[in-house]
């Protein structure tokens, strides 16, 4: 077995940039925001990174900038230090290692014109004066639970405290220095939380915003004249101001920054990683913008810069308003996929009502080169009777006709085929059925064409059929242990004589096209299994204690080509090869599976479960020496690989899943027949 010391996983993005305040520079060119275990800079103008802040381990808590410094800003981490910052030349200064604090506080606000802080928790506002004096007040009256804080704002030269609750209301306290005679007044216009408070430098306006994605501005002493700035496009979970009160800052529950000139105009968006409710779309590559695609705001699928760290744009699949209201049902975009020249995108949409039947949509969109984007060609409703399992196109260069395929719930897999217009004057290229499929009453579960198209391969159940599209005949089944099939992948170039596939009682299977039969089998647990489609290369994640293992092979080696231990922590969710720009030449065993294409995957992060994280696997500098490399530096934290030297699979480098004494014996000698 190769050692993998030559290798590590980074962090290459989509870490929310909205858990946080971010923070405005001084001369209000700079946004600074928390990311992941990094700090963001970008241009307020350009909407660009400028710098990322590299030197965390744990994920970054906050950001502020230094007071005497306009220059220089503060971060602080859950790995307990704070880093002093010159974010203009994304320099790190100095780390400090602070002490715990006693307890945790859900808000915070310095007023430093009049000395003190300001603190909202549940249902008590708490006030420290410096000179050793304390206002405490808990909302306990006959309103109830409806009077909770949830965000708190101090005025920068009144005695005034601003504060958010869950009814909708913002409470605008004064004269708490004398506990018995404080007095307050009440603003409402939110029908629902308010999430942000935030004073202009000056103190002459207040603006406040929640979920119905609408900032307001309120005019102080003035409460009656505001101002709307509407359709922010969702949610507002942060407000800050620039020290100049020129911009406004809101950052937004879909990962989403907005730059605002003084409440008047959107001026730029910078729109992180959308995490969906559900990732129900394998991760995919455009062919033509090489950005990884995927689930994106509901009903859309988002087009995602994997060397910019960043959203290109968001493709409108479901073209329905959404309505936020919980639980009503609304259409899902569930399935899609690419040809492999990206002139054609196939999408199916869902919908299911309590009382009423599934609803389904298969439409083909066609890239329009004028528009460079994705035109809506055909739609078909109704395309099978039940779920749609699978999706895949033919991707062979060769092929005369454009095909796709579906499966489904209803027993049945459907062939659907482009047919261009025999004159001129007819509408253009559209899509319809050409074959229907099934096999003894079983329900397929998944698809794929060989390299060149000159087979399919349907799974139903525990079954491995295989078609010829060309007259829809059935060529084989393969035989295999018992086990439903969950992936399938034709090998390429080398291989393409290989079908690899995956069980459910965890069995990792090879079949000979040539002789119909089962060359080699494994017993892994397999969660994801995914084909290079730049070489024969293949991709096992396998999880394991909390951990999942990743185990990259040819389908007609005898032995893996790499594995990593723990690549990273919990469950590997989606997985995608990614073509590089440019191909690298590294000569080491080890690491030639990376030199045509980048393994990307998407795990959930173990400290926020909600924070989606996408990393990939990278050549170390001593292999080759990227743009990207570059751009990351030198460090490598924990992801440090271990020392080199090993050449065979050994239990305490490497986890084994379950049944490891079968991989064992992989490793050591050859599969046979």
């Amino acid at each position: 077995m190769v050692e993998h010391g030559d290798i590590r996983v980074v962090h290459r993005g989509g870490s929310k940039i909205n858990s946080r305040e971010p923070v405005i520079s001084s001369d209000s060119r700079l946004l600074l925001c928390a990311s992941g275990e990094c700090v963001k800079v970008f241009s307020t103008s350009t909407e660009e990174c400028i710098h990322d802040l590299r030197g965390h381990t744990g994920l970054v808590t906050g950001v502020l900038l230094r007071p005497s410094n306009h220059l220089q800003a503060y971060s602080c981490s859950a790995d307990g230090t704070v880093r002093l910052w010159d974010f203009t030349d994304g320099i790190l200064i100095k780390v400090h290692l602070p002490p715990p604090p006693p307890h945790p506080v859900f808000a915070a606000h310095p007023n430093t014109a009049h000395l003190y802080i300001v603190s909202a928790k549940g249902l008590q506002l708490e006030v420290y004066f410096f000179k050793k004096q304390k206002f405490s007040l808990k909302e306990n009256n006959k309103k109830g639970r409806k009077n909770t804080f949830t965000c708190v704002a101090s005025h920068p030269q009144d005695d005034c405290i601003a504060t958010g609750h869950e009814d909708g209301k913002i409470r605008l306290w004064r004269n708490f220095s004398h506990k018995k005679e404080y007095t307050y007044s009440t603003l409402h216009w939110h029908h629902s939380v308010v999430s942000s408070l935030c004073f202009t430098p000056e103190g002459t306006n207040l603006l406040s915003g929640g979920v119905e994605s609408v900032l307001v501005q309120w005019r102080y002493n003035q409460e009656s004249q505001k101002d709307f700035l509407p359709r922010l496009g969702a949610a507002i979970t942060h407000i800050v101001v620039s020290p100049d009160g020129a911009l406004f800052c809101t950052s937004h529950s879909d990962n989403k920054i907005t730059i605002i000139q003084s409440c008047v105009k959107v001026s730029a968006i910078i729109q992180g990683l959308v995490k969906g409710e559900s990732l129900s779309t394998d991760l995919m590559v455009d062919p033509r913008s090489k950005a990884m695609v995927l689930n994106g705001k509901p009903g859309h699928l988002q087009f995602y810069s994997l060397q910019r760290d960043k959203l290109l744009f968001n493709l409108d699949i479901v073209q329905q308003e959404y309505i936020h209201q919980s639980g009503l049902q609304q259409f899902e975009v569930v399935k899609a996929a690419f040809t492999a020249s990206g002139n054609w995108l196939a999408s199916v949409e869902e919908r299911k009502q309590k009382d009423a039947e599934l609803e389904l949509n298969l439409k083909l969109w066609m890239f329009d080169e004028q528009s460079q984007s994705f035109v809506l060609n055909t739609t078909i409703s109704a395309p099978h009777e039940a779920r749609i399992t699978a999706m895949c196109f033919c991707q062979s260069t060769d092929s005369q006709t454009t095909m796709l395929v579906s499966t489904s719930k209803d027993g049945h897999f459907k062939a659907w085929q482009l047919a261009t217009p025999a004159h001129t004057e007819d509408d253009g290229p559209s899509w319809s059925c050409d074959f229907v499929g099934a096999y003894h009453s079983l329900v397929p579960e998944c698809c794929t064409f060989s390299a060149d198209g000159s087979l399919l391969a349907v799974s139903f159940q525990e079954v491995v059929t295989v078609w010829s599209p060309s007259s829809w005949e059935l060529l084989t089944t393969l035989s295999q242990p018992p086990g439903a099939i969950r992936d399938l992948c034709f090998g390429k170039l080398s291989c393409s004589k290989y079908l690899v596939g995956t069980t459910a009682n965890n069995l990792l299977c090879c079949w000979n096209l040539l002789t119909c039969a089962l060359e080699w089998s494994t017993s892994m647990n397999t969660s994801l299994l995914l084909a290079d489609p730049l070489s024969e290369n293949m991709a096992a994640f396998c999880p394991q204690a909390g951990f999942t293992d990743l185990f990259v092979f040819k389908p007609n080696e005898p032995r893996p080509l790499y594995s990593h231990k723990a690549v990273c922590s919990g469950n590997v969710t989606r997985a995608v090869f990614a073509p590089r720009e440019e191909m690298l030449d590294s000569c080491e065993e080890s690491s030639q599976w990376l030199n045509h294409s980048q393994l990307y995957f998407l795990t959930q992060c173990m400290v926020n479960p909600t924070n989606t994280k996408l990393s990939k696997l990278v050549i170390d500098d001593s292999i080759a020496m990227t743009p990207f490399h570059l751009l990351l530096g030198k460090h490598r934290g924990q992801q440090q690989q271990q020392e080199s030297g090993q050449d065979s699979l050994s239990a305490e480098r490497t986890p084994l899943p379950q049944g490891s004494a079968a991989i064992k014996e992989v490793s050591s000698s050859f599969l046979h027949v």
